[in-house]
C-alpha cells in the first residue's frame, strides 16, 4: 500500500475510483501494474523535509537510525530519508508488484535499503526492531469506514510491538474522525502524543490538509495530554476539517484529564492490549472483563504486577476471586492491601477479580469456566512451561454454614446470626468437646465486609438441622474483627437444641484483652482481698460474649456494657444467651457520651426510658437511647473499646476512629481510677494506620503495651494511667497472680489467656 486518500476533486480522483477497496491487496497490485511512475498521495518532500529532519535527530539511538517505513507503495519517502543520510531503512507493503519495481528502482543507488513483502497487519520482525516507524497514509488506507477498525487495530497493535522503548511512531494522516478515534485510544496509556500540521509551500490551497501525529513509546502507564503545536497561520486548508480535528482534540485531553486525575478508572482489555503482554514492576490497573457477547458476566478486576519483579515466583501469572461479601475489606479494596495480597501470592502477575451480585446464585466452577477465556490474554508473556494460571479465593474454610436469624438495623446495617462447622479448630477447644462435631455461633456484620464481631462455641450433644454445604474453600487465617466472612448461601431454620457455652472464649482477640489484666493484676488482688469490686466499663456489646465470659471467671469484677444499638442488645440475648445480673449490665447508649457523663465521684448520668423487646421495630434515634439511669461507679478501673468501624474501607476495621480521638483518650484518662487500664482492640492490615493510633494514644498515655495477634492483624493495646508498677521481668510473676484469680471450668482456656499475657511487650 502507498500513500493514498480520498481527494475528491483532485486529479488522482478517477484513480482512486478504479482502485475501489483500499484494503485489497489484488486491487493495489493491479493499480501500481497500471501506474509505474511516483505517485504521492500526502505532502511532498520539501513540505515534509524539515519536520521528518527534525524529529529524527531527537532520537537517543546510535547512527544509522532502524527505520521502518509500512505500507511505502512506490512514494519517493524512503528515498528522500536515505539521501539525507539515513540508510537503514525498512520498507514493506503487501503489493509484490510495487516492491518489485522499488527494488529495482533503488537497488544500485541506495543498496543498503531493504524492501519486503509483507502484511503490516502481521509483521514478521522482532519485538522492538525499530527506533521510528514513519506512515504516510498507511493508516488510513486500512481504516475503511465500512469495514471497521479492525485491521487499524491489528496494524497499530504491530507498530507498538516493533517499537524500541523510546522509539517514535510517525502518523501522516488526513485525521479523519474514526481514524482518530482509534490512533488516540491506541497510543493513550504509556505514550506521549504530539500532533502538527504540515507546512504547505504551494500557492495553491489544496482542499485537506496532511496532519503529523508522533507517539513516543513508554514504559509506563502514564497518560499524558497530547501537545499540540498547530499554529493557524499554517492551516491554509478546509475549515471544516481543521474544526473537526481541533475538536477531537479537545475530547481525547478531556478524557485524558480524567484518567490522569482518577486512580480507580476503568480500562477495558482493548485499552491496553499489547501494553499488557510484559510485566512493569508496580503496574496496577484497573479493567472490565467480560460482557455482552464476550462471556455469561461482566467482572471488574484489578491487574497488579509484583513490585519487586527479581523475587523468585511461585506463579508466573494467577487469578485471586474475592467474593461480594468481601469487596469492601481493606485488604482487598484498599491499594496497600491488594499489594500485600499479592506479596503474599507469590505471583509475578496477579489478577484480583471481584464477585458482586449478579454472580450471587452461581457455583465457583461455573465462574471459572466463564472467566477462564477472559483471564488467559491477560496473562504476561514469558511462561515458557506452559503452566496452567491458577485460581485462588479469598475465603475462611467453612465446611458447613446456616444462617439463622438476619435482620436489618438502622445503625448497623444488615447483621446475620449463622452457626457454622469449620474444616479445622484449635486443639484446646476439640479437647473440651472431643466426641462430637463442632459448631460455632457467629455475629456478622454485613457493613464491614462481613465481619464476624463475635463468635461463641455452641454445647450439646445434636447438631443444628443439615447445614449447608461449602466445598471446595480455602482456610484463610484470619480471626474475628478482621475477619471471618461467611458465604451467601441461606438455610434459615436451625434448631435450638444447642446452647451458648460461655465458658470458653473463641475469639483470640477476646483472649488478648482478659491477658492484658496482668498489668494490674497486683491492684486487682488488692481490691480481691479487701471483698471489694473491680469495675469495668466495656464499650460494645457485640454478642456479649466477653462480659460473660469475664462474669463467669472474674467473681470480683463488677461489669458496665454500653452499647449504642438496641438491636445488637436483643440479638445477644436472644441468640448468644445474654443475661443481665447485679455484677453485670448493659446500657443502651453512646459510648463517648456514657465515659464523658461519668462525674467525678464516678457516676454515669445517662437517662431514658427502657425499651428492650422493640429492638426490631423501633429505629434508634437521640430521643430513644436508653440506660440503667444514675449507675453509681464508685471507680472505674478497666475501660475496654471493642467497637468496629462503619466504614472498613478506610483500614481501620476496630475501633471506630473518633475512640482515638484526642479529647476521648483524654477522657478515658481523667475518669480511670489511679491503678487503672485501658484497653482498645485495634485492627487493620495497613501498618501506617496502626502506626497513627499508636502515636494518638502516646500524645495521651505514657505507659503503652501492645499485644499482637492473628498475624499482625489484630493487636491490642492497654495504658497504664499512672507508672507501671510491673517490670519488663516482672511479667511472669505477674501472670501467675493474674491465674490464680481467674476461675476457669477449663484450665485449657486458662492456660492460653497466661501465655498469651507473655507475649505483652511495653511500647517504648
Amino acid at each position: 500500500m502507498g500513500s493514498k486518500a480520498k481527494k475528491k476533486g483532485s486529479a488522482a480522483e478517477d484513480i482512486l475510483e478504479t482502485l475501489g477497496d483500499f484494503t485489497s491487496k489484488e486491487n493495489w497490485d493491479k493499480f501500481f501494474t497500471l501506474r509505474a511512475d511516483t505517485f504521492e498521495w500526502y505532502a511532498e518532500w520539501p513540505h515534509l523535509q524539515d519536520p521528518l529532519l527534525s524529529l529524527l535527530r531527537t532520537l537517543a539511538h546510535p547512527l544509522p537510525l532502524p527505520l521502518l517505513v509500512p505500507a511505502c507503495g512506490n512514494s519517493r519517502l524512503s528515498e528522500h530519508l536515505y539521501d539525507a543520510g539515513h540508510t537503514a531503512i525498512t520498507n514493506v507493503d503487501f503489493s509484490k508488484v510495487v516492491i518489485s519495481d522499488m527494488l529495482r528502482r533503488n537497488v544500485r543507488d541506495r543498496p543498503l535499503m531493504r524492501w519486503r513483502v509483507m502484511d503490516i497487519t502481521a509483521m514478521q520482525f522482532e519485538d522492538e526492531s525499530f527506533i521510528a516507524v514513519i506512515d504516510k497514509g498507511g493508516l488510513d488506507a486500512l481504516m475503511e469506514p465500512e469495514l471497521g477498525p479492525k485491521l487499524g487495530k491489528q496494524y497499530l497493535s504491530e507498530v507498538k510491538r516493533v517499537l524500541k522503548p523510546g522509539g517514535k511512531f510517525v502518523c501522516l494522516t488526513l485525521a479523519e474522525s474514526h481514524v482518530l478515534n482509534l490512533l488516540f485510544s491506541k497510543f493513550r496509556l504509556g505514550w506521549k502524543m504530539s500532533v502538527d500540521a504540515i507546512p504547505l509551500k504551494s500557492s495553491g490551497k489544496p482542499s485537506l490538509q496532511t496532519f503529523m501525529v508522533v507517539v513516543e513509546k513508554e514504559l509506563s502507564t502514564t497518560v499524558h495530554q497530547i501537545t499540540s503545536l498547530l499554529h493557524n497561520s499554517s492551516l491554509n486548508c478546509n475549515s471544516k476539517q481543521v474544526s473537526g480535528f481541533s475538536e477531537a482534540l479537545q475530547n481525547e485531553n478531556q478524557i485524558r484529564e480524567k484518567y490522569s486525575s482518577d486512580s480507580g478508572i476503568l480500562y477495558s482489555v482493548e485499552d491496553l492490549q499489547e501494553d499488557l503482554l510484559k510485566l512493569s514492576q508496580g503496574r496496577r490497573l484497573l479493567i472490565t472483563l467480560g460482557g455482552q457477547g464476550y462471556s455469561t458476566f461482566s467482572y471488574t478486576a484489578v491487574i497488579l504486577d509484583a513490585e519487586e519483579l527479581a523475587d523468585p515466583f511461585t506463579y508466573h501469572c494467577g487469578i485471586f476471586i474475592v467474593p461480594k461479601i468481601r469487596a469492601r475489606e481493606w485488604l482487598f479494596y484498599s491499594e496497600e492491601g491488594q499489594w500485600m495480597v499479592v506479596r503474599s501470592s507469590k505471583a509475578a502477575r496477579l489478577i484480583m477479580v471481584f464477585l458482586d451480585a449478579s454472580h450471587s446464585d452461581t457455583s465457583m466452577e461455573e465462574i471459572q469456566k466463564d472467566l477462564s477465556p477472559l483471564v488467559t490474554p491477560l496473562a504476561p508473556a514469558g511462561n515458557e512451561n506452559g503452566a496452567q494460571i491458577p485460581f485462588m479465593m479469598a475465603s475462611e474454610g467453612l465446611k458447613e454454614r446456616n444462617i439463622i436469624h438476619k435482620v436489618t438495623s438502622s445503625l448497623t446495617g444488615s447483621i446475620i446470626v449463622e452457626d457454622v462447622i469449620y474444616e479445622n479448630v484449635d486443639s484446646e477447644v476439640s479437647c473440651i468437646f472431643p466426641s462430637r462435631e463442632l459448631v460455632f455461633r457467629r455475629l456478622v456484620f454485613e457493613r464491614a465486609a462481613n465481619l464476624v464481631q463475635s463468635e461463641a462455641l455452641l454445647k450439646g450433644e445434636l447438631l443444628p438441622t443439615k447445614l449447608v454445604s461449602e466445598t471446595g474453600r480455602k482456610k484463610n487465617n484470619a480471626s474475628p474483627k478482621s475477619r471471618k466472612s461467611g458465604s451467601q448461601r441461606h438455610n434459615v431454620g436451625a434448631s435450638n437444641q444447642l446452647t451458648v457455652y460461655h465458658g470458653y472464649v473463641a475469639s483470640s482477640y477476646h483472649t488478648g484483652i482478659i491477658s492484658g489484666f496482668t498489668l494490674i493484676s497486683s491492684y486487682m488482688e488488692n481490691v480481691a482481698s479487701s471483698g471489694k469490686m473491680v469495675k469495668a466499663v466495656i464499650i460494645g456489646l457485640g454478642a456479649g460474649l466477653l462480659p460473660m465470659f469475664l462474669h463467669g471467671c472474674v467473681p470480683f469484677l463488677e461489669i458496665e456494657t454500653v452499647e449504642l444499638d438496641p438491636v445488637i442488645v436483643g440479638i445477644a440475648k436472644d441468640y448468644f444467651s445474654f443475661v443481665e445480673d447485679k455484677h453485670l449490665k448493659v446500657h443502651i447508649a453512646d459510648g463517648i457520651q456514657f465515659v464523658q457523663e461519668i462525674n467525678s465521684s464516678g457516676v454515669a448520668q445517662v437517662h431514658g426510658k427502657r425499651n428492650d423487646r422493640s429492638y426490631e421495630e423501633s429505629p434508634l434515634n437521640e430521643s430513644s437511647i436508653v440506660s440503667h439511669a444514675g449507675v453509681e461507679l464508685t471507680e472505674v478501673d478497666i475501660i475496654i473499646v471493642d467497637v468496629d468501624s462503619s466504614d472498613p474501607s478506610s483500614g481501620l476495621t476496630c475501633p471506630a476512629p473518633e475512640f482515638l480521638d484526642e479529647f476521648f483518650l483524654e477522657t478515658v484518662k481523667d475518669k480511670l481510677s489511679e491503678d487503672g487500664l485501658f484497653i482498645v482492640n485495634l485492627v487493620s492490615r495497613s501498618q501506617a494506620i496502626k502506626d497513627m493510633a499508636l502515636s494518638k494514644m502516646k500524645k495521651v498515655f505514657s505507659h503503652l503495651f501492645c499485644l499482637q495477634l492473628d498475624e499482625d492483624v489484630n493487636e491490642v493495646h492497654f495504658a497504664l494511667k499512672s507508672e507501671s508498677c510491673i517490670d519488663d521481668n516482672c511479667f511472669s510473676e505477674a501472670s501467675i497472680k493474674l491465674d490464680k484469680l481467674l476461675e476457669f471450668k477449663h484450665p485449657e482456656i486458662g492456660q492460653n489467656i497466661i501465655n498469651a499475657s507473655k507475649k505483652i511487650r511495653r511500647l517504648k
